[in-house]
């Protein structure tokens, strides 16, 4: 039986919240790792000094953009991660800052990955946001939806991960390649982070301990551990039988729950929002003040206050063996990497 140490994974992105933990999960198990970064590995003293590194990663310059960029990067290598994109919700041209980069990378990693003579599978990170762009109160979820609603007008960053994955399926049509393509399929990646960055997702608990947020909206999220999205990476690429599309999230909590939470453990001397506009009162004043909100944050708020998500996480469960990490310790882990990056203040 060949052992890990004698597999190339390519992980494009690297430096990214849920690629530097793929990669640091991959190195753990012994396997050798190509990842993809914009500047020159000196940057990146998070990933070069994880255990096994020095040993079995090498990391170069690629550009999504550029066609062709990844024919070296990709040959030799057994599996590629392509985690790479952007997550901006608010952006002024979202045709140039989202939709662009997350297509022309994604067809341009698989272009040339078609080229290559050792690739055997690409696993895509893709998001919830291409299976719905607001929750439904009476429909659950499942990785058949598709988000059809989002455009570069409403929730544009939900329409280019839309697009992207998309794009991918739409490259093997009814072609045949040396490769298949598996996509993981996340809620609200939340955590620790390996480098010093601040995660997307994680600020929206940063923002509630900051005093940003005054109220408490009828709002609620599906939360997943950043180490349980890379976990289900690796599975999908060592799962021989993983096929289509993960939806990939835990719990879902509510904004008052996620309040009610924070007090709880430890956190009530932070400026914790007071007031509950968690009713149906509430959610019109909410979608009111959505309008003196930026663009991409007030489409957010009017397509999701007042609405209830479901989903089934079961085909992930039941294909890949996937246990979830309780969302609570996952918020109390991103918080508490926070204050170690100082993203937040330590208050006594």
């Amino acid at each position: 039986m060949e052992s890990n140490n004698n597999k190339i994974i390519c992980v494009t992105g690297a430096s990214g919240f849920i690629a530097a933990h793929a990669v640091k999960q991959l190195l753990e198990q012994g396997y050798k790792v190509r990842g993809t970064v914009r500047g020159g590995a000196e940057k990146y003293p998070y990933l070069t000094s994880l255990p096994g590194a020095e040993e079995r990663l090498e990391l170069v310059k690629a550009d999504l953009l550029s066609n062709a960029a990844f024919d070296d990067v990709v040959e030799g290598c057994e599996y590629v991660l392509h985690t790479a994109s952007p997550y901006i919700v608010d952006v002024k041209n979202p045709q140039r800052e989202l939709v662009d980069p997350a297509v022309m990378g994604t067809t341009n990693v698989l272009g040339s990955c078609a080229k290559s003579t050792t690739v055997k599978r690409v696993v895509l990170t893709s998001s919830i946001a291409a299976i719905t762009d607001e929750p439904n109160s009476n429909k659950v979820f499942t990785e058949s939806d598709w988000n059809t609603k989002s455009s570069l007008k409403r929730n544009p960053y939900y329409y280019s991960k839309t697009q992207a994955e998309k794009a991918a399926w739409d490259f093997f049509g009814n072609k045949s390649y040396g490769f298949d393509l598996v996509v993981i399929n996340p809620y609200m990646v939340i955590g620790p982070s390996l480098g010093p960055s601040l995660n997307t997702s994680n600020k929206i608990f940063r923002d509630v301990l900051s005093g940003k947020y005054p109220t408490i909206m009828n709002i609620n999220w599906g939360f997943v551990d950043v180490r349980d999205v890379a976990k289900a990476h690796i599975l999908a690429m060592e799962t021989p039988n993983a096929e289509g599309r993960y939806l990939c999230s835990n719990e879902i909590m509510t904004m008052t729950e996620v309040i009610k939470f924070l007090k709880e453990a430890g956190y009530s001397n932070y400026p914790l929002p007071m007031v509950n506009l968690a009713s149906h009162w509430g959610n019109k004043v909410m979608k009111v003040l959505s309008y003196t909100q930026p663009k991409g944050s007030g489409t957010y708020m009017r397509t999701h206050i007042g609405r209830t998500m479901r989903y089934d996480n079961s085909k992930i469960k039941r294909d890949l063996n996937l246990q979830f990490i309780n969302a609570k310790e996952s918020i109390k882990d991103a918080i508490e990497d926070m204050l170690k990056w100082k993203h937040i203040k330590a208050r006594s």
